[in-house]
């Protein structure tokens, strides 16, 4: 090779070979792997697994004699029971009449936990004039309110629906207020920076701040609705499934306060998933290990 006088001269370097398959396979075996830590993919439907468990051992036990069916019965012997008594129209009367009472309490309950959240977490003089209030409230049992409700507003419907709205709106409450009280002073600083309007500030920063624990209270508040209403529907009622239930305890009908409790169950648990599916679509833009 001819170069310039006074110039060294540089040999050619040969282009890198490619390394085989099985070296590059060799060197990444070498690498630690990343593990997963999270619970994975979510599986549709896969929280029926556990009742249908529970159902089937339930059911299994039955059939070998396992149980005795005066302190247990038969799942299908407490179907043919519901089945008769939705016939005779009795289990559909108490079934609207249940449903009903649910439903104006827990609207009563949670408008009236938002509402007093809102203002307590937003003023620092709702503050000092709602939240103690409520926690006094919430220190006192709520179900030994009820001989004082009963002197007040008597034994009909207006005292159980009191009842049922105080459970829900309790929940509802602390949830929401640690929620707003919880929201980051940043934003707050940056929403006054970008002179935000009051009524901006809280639908562009105080509700998606507080969104998840409202939906936590949320939950907790269904669940204690229908616990409230078990106990309610026994004090002096004349319609509702915690009646039935009551009647059926006077004359020895197993079969039918396990109707009762198995109707209660699936109220609970499909209000329960209602509420988680309206969380996940509302809270689609979050990710969590819960989505």
């Amino acid at each position: 090779m001819v170069t310039a006088p006074g110039r060294p001269v540089t040999p050619a370097v040969p282009p890198p070979v490619p390394a085989p398959a099985s070296a590059a396979r060799a060197a990444g075996a070498g690498r630690p792997r990343t593990r997963r830590l999270g619970p994975g993919p979510r599986r549709p439907w896969a929280r029926l697994l556990g009742p249908l468990v529970l159902l089937a051992v339930w059911a299994g036990a039955s059939a070998a004699g396992l149980l005795d069916p005066r302190i247990l019965p038969a799942p299908w012997s407490v179907l043919d029971t519901g089945a008769q008594l939705w016939a005779e129209g009795t289990l559909r009367a108490d079934l609207g009449t249940s449903l009903w009472r649910a439903a104006r309490g827990f609207a009563i309950g949670l408008t009236a936990g938002v509402v007093l959240a809102l203002t307590a977490g937003l003023s620092r003089i709702g503050e000092a004039l709602i939240d103690g209030t409520v926690q006094v409230n919430r220190a006192v049992p709520t179900l030994g309110l009820i001989p004082l409700f009963i002197l007040w507003l008597g034994i009909g419907e207006t005292f159980k629906v009191v009842i049922i709205a105080i459970v829900v709106y309790i929940p509802v409450y602390l949830n929401l207020h640690a929620a707003l009280a919880g929201i980051d002073s940043r934003y707050v600083e940056l929403a006054e920076v970008l002179r935000l309007s009051r009524r901006r500030f809280v639908r562009q920063v105080v509700v998606p701040g507080a969104l998840p624990g409202f939906f936590v209270g949320l939950r907790l508040a269904v669940t204690g609705s229908w616990l409230s209403l078990v106990v309610l529907e026994q004090i002096n009622a004349t319609n509702g499934l915690g009646y039935m239930m009551f009647q059926a305890q006077n004359y020895g009908q197993t079969q039918v306060i396990v109707l009762g409790l198995l109707i209660y169950g699936v109220f609970g648990f499909t209000s329960d998933s209602a509420v988680r599916l309206l969380e996940r679509r509302v809270l689609a833009w979050r990710r969590s290990l819960g989505n």
